[in-house]
């Protein structure tokens, strides 16, 4: 019995080394129909070199009959799920030979390569990764639709190892793949732009991430085009839905928007939609917001408002007035948080640079810009004595916190001289940067609201305040107070020391475009599950 199999696989490897033999000697390949029928045939048997052998004629004569693309294809399909790992790894080698000529099937073959992705043998992984990339640089643009629809609407499992792909294979050979240039990076951000109904906040931000990569978004394009990459973050803040206020993971999706949206409202994209979601549906419901989120989402409305119009701020200031009332209390006994008064106060004064006479009402101010907005004829100084009793307060409070925190950065520095282990001494610094933290703040708060005691205060617009939460400004050392440049209010006090501690999240305005973006990691494990 034995005897007789091997006979067997030995005689359908000889019938097809002769079928290969004639048809690779044929001069009108298209005549031996009959011969490559019975390749294709050799699928069906039990022989595994026999189906190996199959598994490169196929390929090989495949552009000589047309008539018989159909039935070849699902032979070398079939050939793809076989048991024998050494016949799928031939087929699969051999599926883009199949477009080599006739590069309309594709797309149909990096669909089937797409799904072959979750395979777990090392080699037949690799077979399947060389077969997708070979057919990327035959046609890249039909492969990358094929790829992209398994992120659109596959499976799974095959989703993520598509993903995973196009993460490691394909958006590091950019340069590469994508050309023509423009023309490639439009239908690359199509495509993404389809594939974005469901996904998780680590996958957005690789999709944004290679977005931004493109030519077409860089520091010359077109303010239509910045525009696009904020609306995409729109769309995935979900800034159409009402909102509600016990949905976690939507405030989890808000305000890691909010902050990938800052470099691109600095380089002029409309931050109108987020600041009008939070003026219509945030405020209201502020005080129910989870006590870990409100800080994070005043951080994200305090980058944004050096970027407000002067409508949007017009319409926001009242909103961010009862706030600050909120966190500025009149009386010192009652409850004040200074990083919330820290946040509101920079936004206020970014909000009311634009829109100065606005706190003639709110605040009971006498600024005059000859509009009719200006209400000079009106009596607010009922508001005028209320907010600056507040801002007293609040300036009572920081100093007294100050106090507290220089005296508590003296034990610390006493306690580290004396900590025996590192972990002793690296638990004080943790305390130390919490501590200049906190001194940065209660600096800030003071600076800020100094200028607000006068009639008609001068606001800050510019990047005078260095915010707590952002890294210290690294000056060079011609700018120093020996060149007649005054130091920034930020570093009296010691107030300059690194931040470490503070890092969970950034206000991202200083920071380099990449590290922008770095600050979206504390967000990805709670947003889109």
């Amino acid at each position: 019995m034995a005897s007789d199999a091997v006979v067997d696989d030995a005689a359908e490897v000889e019938k097809l080394y002769e079928l290969g033999e004639r048809l690779n000697e044929a001069k009108d390949k298209s005549q031996h129909v009959s011969d490559y029928e019975g390749i294709i045939k050799a699928v069906e048997g039990k022989s595994v070199k026999a189906k190996q052998l199959a598994a490169q004629l196929i390929p090989r004569f495949f552009k000589f009959f047309p008539s018989l693309a159909l039935r070849a294809m699902t032979a070398q399909f079939d050939l793809v799920e076989e048991d024998e790992l050494a016949i799928r790894v031939q087929a699969i080698r051999g599926l883009p030979l199949l477009c080599k000529d006739t590069p309309e099937h594709v797309s149909k073959i990096v669909d089937v390569l797409g799904q072959l992705l979750t395979v777990e043998e090392n080699v037949e992984r690799d077979a399947v990764h060389k077969a997708i990339m070979s057919l990327l640089r035959q046609d890249a643009k039909a492969s990358l639709t094929a790829l992209f629809k398994h992120v659109e609407i596959g499976m799974e499992l095959v989703r993520e190892k598509v993903i995973c792909f196009l993460k490691d294979k394909v958006f590091p050979l950019k340069a590469e793949l994508l050309k023509p240039q423009i023309e490639m990076e439009r239908h690359v951000t199509d495509l993404v732009k389809k594939s974005l109904q469901d996904v998780t906040g680590a996958e957005f931000k690789l999709f944004m991430d290679f977005l931004r990569s493109f030519s077409i978004f860089g520091d010359s394009s077109p303010p239509e085009h910045i525009q696009e990459l904020i609306e995409i973050i729109e769309g995935q803040a979900d800034l159409d839905a009402q909102f509600n206020v016990s949905d976690i993971d939507h405030i989890d999706r808000l305000i890691s928007c909010m902050y990938m949206a800052l470099p691109f409202f600095m380089r002029g994209a409309s931050s109108s939609k987020f600041l009008n979601y939070f003026n219509k549906h945030i405020v209201a419901v502020f005080d129910e917001f989870p006590e870990e989120r409100k800080l994070d989402l005043l951080k994200t409305i305090a980058g944004s408002s050096p970027y407000a119009t002067a409508q949007d701020s017009r319409q926001l200031l009242p909103s961010i007035v009862q706030l600050l009332k909120k966190y500025m209390p009149r009386r010192k006994t009652e409850e004040s948080t200074l990083n919330y008064a820290e946040c509101l106060l920079y936004t206020f004064h970014h909000l009311a640079h634009k829109t100065p006479n606005s706190t003639n009402s709110l605040c009971g101010y006498k600024i005059v810009t000859g509009q009719p907005s200006d209400r000079l004829g009106e009596d607010f100084s009922d508001n005028y004595k209320d907010f600056t009793e507040r801002l007293s307060s609040i300036e009572e409070i920081a100093r007294a916190a100050m106090k507290k925190l220089t005296q508590g950065m003296a034990e610390h520095n006493k306690a580290i001289s004396a900590a025996k282990t590192e972990e002793a001494k690296a638990k004080i610094k943790m305390e130390q940067q919490k501590t200049t933290s906190g001194l940065r703040i209660c600096n800030n708060i003071l600076a800020m609201t100094q200028p607000l005691h006068a009639k008609a205060p001068s606001f800050i617009g510019d990047n005078k305040i260095n915010l707590s939460w952002k890294e210290p400004v690294k000056r060079s050392p011609a700018s120093s107070t020996a060149t007649g440049v005054k130091r920034n209010t930020a570093s009296i006090n010691g107030s300059s020391t690194n931040t470490a501690a503070n890092k969970k999240v950034r206000d991202i305005v200083v920071f380099t475009f990449n590290e922008q973006m770095d600050c979206l990691a504390f967000f990805q494990e709670m947003w889109w599950g």
